[in-house]
């Protein structure tokens, strides 16, 4: 806290305290836009510097600047690829969250249900997604569903397992508390279990989107005829490497705003959370 001194009648000084927090709270807004941006210049600095003083040949490793002409000159195209990516991102990851909170909230409540459910999930998890890939194009062909199906495998147990965790994180006291006051179970579990659990939710669905992307572009990779994915194997295939390059910046892209997307509706939701942290 700080004393600031301010007139009183124009006589005597008062004082009032200002919260440390409330202070210098441009400084690290500027310093949050602006190390990002520093670091991905002085990465791409260094990447032209690399390909000139070794003198690689662009269809190896392309200059930043021969992937920022490919971004420019088809845009449009790529553009639209990232829209399906996108889509198939999001639909996989809601699916996600709608399946994996339940399960969550039935393993936390029922031992039953986690010793019968944990063996599976972490089997299912310990498989190789790349190796699931194929066989969902057979079972369900080339179209958006077995790309929706690999977001949902590879963002299902850590949206599960974190949940659990808050779930299970919940002070004693508050819950003695809530039954000394007469809360049903269902009281209990939503407003104090559950709100309880939010941040550790939150910590798991921000790991879990950016698996989510990649879950979309390996399932495009096996099988698909438009998205991101489907674009680096194509250029892969005709050795464009300025191509692929561009396609995966833009997944890159991708990734980090629907994380800070999530971060800031965590914040926005949850300021709480926030400020004891």
């Amino acid at each position: 806290m700080t004393a600031v001194t301010a007139p009183n009648n124009g006589t005597a000084p008062a004082t009032r305290a200002v919260p440390a927090g409330r202070r210098g709270r441009s400084a690290p807004s500027l310093a949050t836009v602006g190390l990002p941006v520093l670091a991905v210049v002085l990465i791409a600095a260094l990447w032209w510097l690399a390909t000139v003083l070794f003198e690689i040949p662009e269809y190896l490793v392309p200059g930043p600047q021969v992937v920022a002409g490919t971004l420019v000159e088809l845009g449009p195209y790529l553009l639209a690829q990232t829209w399906v990516t996108l889509g198939e991102t999001l639909l996989g990851f809601a699916l996600s969250i709608l399946i994996g909170i339940p399960v969550a909230m039935a393993i936390s409540r029922f031992r039953v249900v986690e010793l019968m459910l944990y063996p599976l999930l972490l089997a299912v998890n310990s498989v190789p997604k790349v190796a699931i890939a194929p066989i969902l194009v057979v079972w369900m062909g080339f179209g958006q569903t077995p790309k929706i199906v690999m977001v949902i495998l590879l963002c299902f147990f850590p949206i599960v397992l974190s949940t659990v965790s808050g779930l299970r994180s919940t002070p004693a006291e508050l819950v003695e508390l809530s039954r000394s006051l007469d809360a049903s179970e269902m009281q209990e579990f939503a407003k104090i279990r559950f709100r309880w659990a939010l941040p550790q939710v939150f910590v798991g669905l921000k790991n879990a989107i950016s698996l989510a992307v990649i879950g979309a572009v390996i399932a495009e990779f096996v099988g698909a005829s438009s998205g991101l994915g489907f674009v680096i194997v194509q250029s892969g295939a005709s050795a464009d490497t300025a191509l692929a390059f561009a396609a995966i910046v833009l997944l890159a892209l991708m990734s980090i705003v629907l994380f800070y997307l999530l971060a800031w509706l965590e914040k926005t939701l949850l300021p709480w959370a926030e400020e004891h942290r």
